[in-house]
């Protein structure tokens, strides 16, 4: 090895230990690794990591695999010893292959005598054209051959197939103790909304043939056969060539590709100046316009010249180059600047293994990616990428422009400009374009007669209701997206145009509320629960939800059940986000209707999933599971996206063995049986995903057993357990269990809470804990109510050494201890405010602002309304103001800084 090799890889890895949380985890649970890449580089430690066998724990074993892999790339990044197309080729590699070993798994356990066949993944996207990100989704397209499939005597085929493709789903993407696999996105197939997740070859291929959209025409220039049968996979995709590649486009798909071009730009570049937060994916002049650039052209030309039709975008760009489509010295900068957006996406994923492309907002956070790239701090990165992201935004300007001369506007009918511009559009021309598309049956759902007719009878009243929002030409964009993704439009819009209130409620949300225009674009059915006026009363208790849930879900069968409740907590959580929107309800309140609904969903889940792992290996005597909620769920207080953050225990003899005919021991038992209420809880299926599944709070964290028993738990919690994993069982109460177990589970917590704590050493290891978390995840900006100095975070350790110094008010609810204190001065007064209005404005930000950036200037008046204040800028005063009263009373709690020091000495 030379010198500089040996420099380059000890830079990688110290740059990698540095500034990578996630990837120096991986380092030291892969010492071997590190060592052998040290010594011989990428491709040789490469060569010790083998896909692992049949037969293996394949839950473990690929996420394990995948570890390795994440690390072993990263260090081949960083080290200069592999390219970005390197990179990407081998995390596509890498995920062809854990696809195969997740259906190989499925297969065995449903036909174990059977050789997989018969079913098909179809990769699109950067998987299909071998440029996978560190942290991308796939995109599959699954595909079956009802003749061909293997499956049980009894089994339909159809159903066959989606079980089949569930269970390879779940393995690639349930969140366990090791992690996840790959993230699996099946929504670019036909009609997602009404279609299962794999389709019958024959079905897929009249599809295309005759009902496809040309953003999937589009979509299908980077896809292959991944994974599964190949050849069925490659038969389907040369029966489909004709759609992908036609010899000539008439004038009306020309103007469909354009319009892609519009609302690309339009809808992500809107607002999007360079510079911190800005999106390398979706921003003007980032990843997006460069794949777009090169697939236009593709679309246009690549019918009758079969070398354009490359799927990988630097090879499409000097495909079109060579074909003189475009100048070699545009593709040739193009390509340099898609390897360098690339190189700085990678290394935004490297940090945490986030699904992010946004440059970060805090500079600190923004100096921790530079640095890993090798700059020096966040300017010097900013400085570097701002050229590149002009360069890229002015040939695509130059696309645009192109493109316009060609297509032109759509006409302005029936004095439509002039409605639209009294409605509040100024200038109208976007929403004529718009509009025209709907009018001319681009969109799917408008294409019959009837839908036509029911899109003039509400254009009116649509009009005038998305006028009215507070940012119209936002709010249409993401209404054209919502009917974008209906079978068909008429029932949609006969109810708006017999509820005209319905419309206002609808574009309100989609302009005030993006988690809620999501939810509304994959469920439009959504907005008619809001026809009941029940909608908007207060949240219903875990108590009424149950009894109200009872009747529609007996007798259904798991998988069923599983469908049902995910459609009955999205509908309640998604009126309770408009209740918010509306004005209806406090924040508070709605917060704790949050959290009864998350009960009650865990109840009825952890009941069926108990129910199907008793039928199958019995019980256990004496025994059962038991769920403690930690966090915000213990504390009654979540908000429209939290993670539930649960511990899992059984009770009885960790030594025994069910009863059934398949046998296990308890901790087997248990922490299989955990394992599918997680998944239940949080993987995704047709009818969506309910929640996040946190369970790092266990005992010996996320290296520790999923499950324990209550005795170790109480063992673990009182001879070897961290002060913050104390203070954490102060929002910590039993939710699933016997009532009898539940006593004894908040008997046992409230002796631990109870017990004599040294002041000096609690405060140091508060403040020390505080510390770690301020390093390790800085705050996303000013309106960072949690983490910024003085928001809730140190808010719950401030009062959190206090309850545990004076052995009181050990409530979960932070609000309910708070009372306590105060009554019992151990809390400022002032502080009960303070928290009431970070509380509040936290519940509406993750409505309203879900990425943490500061709300839209739409969005400002209505959150400050319900937090209680007139306007924003008095908002924003009290804010200022209730933070200086938690920090000041932080800092009288947590040692200063020398006396800290002469602790740890």
């Amino acid at each position: 090895m030379t010198a500089p090799d040996a420099f380059a890889r000890q830079s990688a890895l110290d740059r990698l230990t540095a500034n990578a949380p996630f990837l120096a985890r991986l380092a030291e649970l892969n010492p071997d690794d590190v060592t052998r890449f040290l010594a011989d580089g990428t491709d040789a430690a490469l060569a010790d990591v083998a896909p692992p066998p049949a037969g293996e724990d394949i839950m473990r074993v690929l996420r394990q695999w995948r570890g390795r892999m994440a690390l072993l790339l990263a260090l081949g990044d960083l080290s200069g010893e592999h390219d970005v197309a390197t990179t990407t080729r081998l995390l596509s590699d890498f995920a062809d292959a854990a696809c195969d070993a997740a259906l190989a798994a499925a297969f065995a356990e449903r036909v174990p005598d059977e050789e997989p066949r018969g079913l098909a993944v179809i990769a699109l996207g950067k998987l299909g054209s071998h440029e996978l990100n560190y942290s991308s989704d796939i995109d599959p397209i699954l595909i079956f051959d009802p003749e061909t499939l293997p499956r049980r005597s009894r089994d339909d085929p159809d159903e066959a197939a989606v079980r089949i493709a569930r269970r390879m789903v779940e393995i690639l993407s349930a969140r366990t103790a090791d992690g996840h696999v790959l993230r699996v996105d099946l929504r670019l197939r036909p009609h997602p909304e009404v279609t299962p997740i794999v389709l019958p070859e024959s079905a897929a291929i009249s599809y295309y043939e005759s009902e496809a959209l040309a953003w999937e025409q589009a979509a299908f220039i980077r896809s292959r056969a991944s994974a599964g049968d190949r050849a069925l996979g490659e038969d389907f995709l040369a029966a489909i060539q004709p759609f992908i590649w036609r010899r000539s486009l008439d004038f009306r798909q020309l103007k469909e590709i354009g319009a892609m071009s519009d609302r690309i730009r339009d809808h992500f570049a809107q607002g999007q100046a360079f510079g911190p937060g800005f999106d390398l994916k979706r921003g003007r002049g980032g990843i997006r316009e460069i794949e777009f650039f090169a697939q236009v052209h593709q679309l246009i030309y690549g019918g009758r010249d079969p070398s354009l039709r490359a799927p990988a975008t630097v090879d499409a760009l000097a495909a079109l180059a060579a074909a003189g489509r475009i100048e070699p010295e545009v593709a040739a900068r193009l390509s340099g600047h898609y390897a360098t957006l690339r190189r700085i996406e990678h290394r935004l994923q490297m940090v945490e293994d986030q699904q992010t492309h946004s440059l970060p907002t805090q500079a600190a956070a923004l100096d921790c990616v530079a640095r890993l790239d090798g700059e020096a701090d966040g300017a010097a990165l900013l400085a570097a990428l701002e050229p590149v992201v002009a360069d890229v935004g002015s040939c695509y300007d130059r696309l645009v422009a192109e493109r316009a001369a060609t297509t032109g506007l759509p006409r302005d009918e029936g004095g439509l400009a002039s409605e639209l511009m009294a409605a509040g559009f100024d200038p109208p021309d976007a929403a004529l374009r718009t509009i025209a598309e709907w009018r001319g049956g681009k969109l799917r759902a408008l294409r019959s007669p009837a839908a036509q007719g029911a899109l003039e009878t509400v254009l009116p009243e649509l009009v005038k209701a998305l006028g009215a929002a507070p940012d119209p030409q936002a709010t249409l964009l993401r209404f054209d997206k919502l009917v974008g993704g209906l079978p068909s439009a008429v029932g949609f819009f006969h109810l708006l145009a017999a509820q005209p209130e319905l419309a206002r409620i609808a574009t309100r949300t989609l302009s005030l509320a993006p988690t809620l225009a999501d939810a509304l674009g994959a469920r439009v059915e959504l907005i008619e629960g809001l026809i009941d006026k029940r909608a908007f009363e207060a949240p219903a208790t875990k108590a009424g939800l149950l009894a109200e849930w009872a009747p529609g879900l007996a007798g259904l069968d798991y998988e069923r059940l599983l469908d049902r409740v995910r459609d009955r907590v999205g509908e309640r959580r998604f009126a309770y986000g408009v209740q918010l929107i509306a004005g209806a309800n406090d924040p508070l309140a709605i917060a704790c209707g949050y959290s009864e609904l998350a009960e009650a969903a865990l109840q009825v889940l952890a009941d069926a999933t108990v129910a199907e792992f008793v039928a199958a290996h019995g019980r256990i005597a004496d025994s059962e599971l038991v769920v403690l909620a930690l966090g915000r769920l213990g504390g009654r207080a979540l908000t429209h996206a939290s993670d539930l953050d649960l511990i899992y225990l059984f009770t009885g003899d960790h030594l025994a063995e069910s009863d059934g005919p398949r046998s296990l021991g308890a901790t087997t038992y248990y922490n299989r049986l955990a394992q599918r209420l997680t998944a239940a809880m949080s993987v995704p299926t047709a009818a969506g995903k309910l929640y996040d599944v946190d369970t790092r709070l266990r005992p010996q964290g996320a290296q520790g057993p999923l499950v324990v028993t209550l005795d170790s738990f109480e063992r673990y919690q009182r001879e070897e357990a961290w002060t913050w994993e104390h203070m954490a069982l102060l929002r910590a109460r039993p939710v699933y269990g016997s009532d009898a177990t539940k006593r004894e589970v908040e008997r046992i917590i409230a002796d631990l809470l109870a017990a004599p704590r040294n002041l000096a050493k609690l405060a140091a290891d508060a403040a020390e804990m505080r510390d770690k978390i301020a390093a390790h995840k800085p705050p996303r900006g000013a309106l960072d109510v949690k983490g910024g100095p003085g928001g809730l975070v140190d808010l719950e350790f401030a009062m959190q050494v206090s309850q545990l110094a004076s052995g009181r008010c050990h409530d979960p609810s932070i609000a309910a201890a708070l009372a306590c204190m105060k009554a019992a001065g151990l809390v400022p007064p002032e502080v009960i405010d303070a928290h009431g209005l970070l509380a509040r404005m936290l519940v509406m930000l993750r409505l309203t602002a879900p990425e943490g950036e500061p709300p839209t200037a739409a969005a400002r008046q209505l959150v400050a309304s319900q937090c209680g204040e007139p306007g924003w800028p008095q908002l924003l005063a009290a804010h200022d103001m209730a933070r200086q009263e938690i920090a000041n009373w932080w800092a009288s709690i947590r040692p200063a800084a020398p006396a800290q020091q002469e602790i740890k000495t």
